[in-house]
């Protein structure tokens, strides 16, 4: 995990001198004009790679060190057996992803789609929300 807060870091330092590079030049070749869109592009990738980095700074201080999965010398019977919940039966997601694609649908095309989208959109994140509080597998 260390290495990729480097790579991270590293990376996020090159768009920000790549972002002050193209604003120098841009404004030496066109009297001192700021080009916006490749400056705040670059710029601004910079700053999601910040983002990413401190996030990985935050996790990696949280779990107090690094763990036996992210150690390549690690055997298997290290690491913690439960990783999480999962519901691999689940068909939420699979509605999530339809009721986001009539939204985006509706953003480039028929507008009417867009309450229909929002519908089935809350609809699925209740069902979603709610899957093991009813039926076979309520608690």
């Amino acid at each position: 995990m260390r290495s990729n807060i480097v790579i991270l870091t590293v990376i996020a330092v090159f768009f920000y001198l790549c972002a002050a590079v193209y604003t120098v030049w841009h404004m030496g070749s066109y009297d001192g004009r700021i080009e916006w869109a490749g400056t705040l592009g670059m710029a601004l990738v910079g700053v999601m790679c910040t983002l990413i980095a401190f996030y990985l700074v935050l996790v990696h201080r949280g779990q107090h060190g690094e763990l036996a999965m992210d150690r390549l010398d690690a055997e298997l019977d290290e690491d913690d057996p439960d990783q999480g919940h999962f519901s691999p039966w689940s068909w939420w997601p699979i509605a999530l992803a339809g009721a986001l694609a009539v939204m985006f649908l509706s953003l480039a095309g028929p507008t009417f789609l867009i309450p229909i989208g929002a519908g089935l959109l809350a609809i699925v994140m209740v069902g979603w929300v709610y899957e093991y509080y009813r039926g076979n597998f309520s608690r």
